[in-house]
C-alpha cells in the first residue's frame, strides 16, 4: 500500500472512530473522571480497549490509584511530554503496565486537558512501523517532519495510529525515504 493510500484509508475509516474516542474523553465531567476511564482503559461503550485487554484488572486498579494520587501534578502539566512523563513515573513500578499503556493513557487524559503530542511517540507497534520506514526505531519519539511527506498532513497521535495499524503494510511496501538511506550510507 502506498503512503497516500494509507493516509486516505486512515482518514476515511479510522480517524472518525479515533476522534470520537478523543471527544469522549474531552467530554468527561472532570479530570478525575477522565483519569479513571483512561487508567482502567474503558472506552465510550464501557468496554476495555483492545490494546489493554490482556492487562489484569488488579494492575489497572493500581494504576488508577497511582494516577489519582498524581492528579494535581497531572492537572498542572504544560504539554503532552510532561504529562507522558508524569503518567510513566506514576505507573512504572506496576507489574504488567508497559509503554503502550503509558502512551494510550496519556493520550486519553491529555484529551481532557487539551494536551496532544507534538511528536510521534514510539512503543512496540509503532517501532515496527518506524523500522519499516527505515527510521530509528530505538528513539523515544519521531518528529513529524522526519516521516514521508504524505504522512505529514496528519497529527502526531494519528501518525502513531498509522505506524501501529499499518506496520505490516509499511513493511511489505518497504517505504524508505531516500534521505534516510543516504544518511545511513554515510554513517
Amino acid at each position: 500500500m502506498k503512503p497516500e493510500t494509507i493516509v486516505r484509508t486512515y482518514i476515511r475509516k479510522i480517524r472518525p472512530l479515533a476522534q470520537a474516542e478523543i471527544d469522549w474523553f474531552i467530554q468527561q465531567p472532570s479530570l478525575d473522571a477522565a483519569i479513571e476511564k483512561a487508567a482502567l482503559a474503558v472506552n465510550s461503550r464501557g468496554k476495555r480497549y483492545s490494546h489493554q485487554r490482556r492487562l489484569k484488572m488488579a494492575a489497572l486498579k493500581r494504576a488508577l490509584g497511582a494516577l489519582l494520587d498524581k492528579s494535581g501534578a497531572i492537572r498542572k502539566a504544560r504539554d503532552f511530554d510532561e504529562l507522558f512523563n508524569l503518567v510513566g513515573a506514576a505507573v512504572t513500578s506496576i507489574t504488567g503496565i508497559g509503554e503502550l499503556y503509558v502512551y494510550d493513557t496519556s493520550l486519553r487524559i491529555g484529551a481532557k486537558l487539551n494536551l496532544f503530542p507534538a511528536a510521534v511517540y514510539l512503543h512496540a507497534g509503532t517501532r515496527a512501523g518506524a523500522r519499516a520506514l527505515g527510521m530509528d526505531d530505538r528513539a523515544k519519539m519521531l518528529k513529524v517532519s522526519a516521516l514521508p511527506k504524505p504522512f505529514r498532513t496528519l497529527a502526531p497521535h494519528e501518525l502513531e495510529d498509522i505506524l501501529c495499524i499499518f506496520k505490516d503494510d509499511l513493511a511489505q511496501a518497504a517505504i524508505i525515504q531516500p534521505e534516510i538511506v543516504r544518511r545511513s550510507w554515510c554513517d
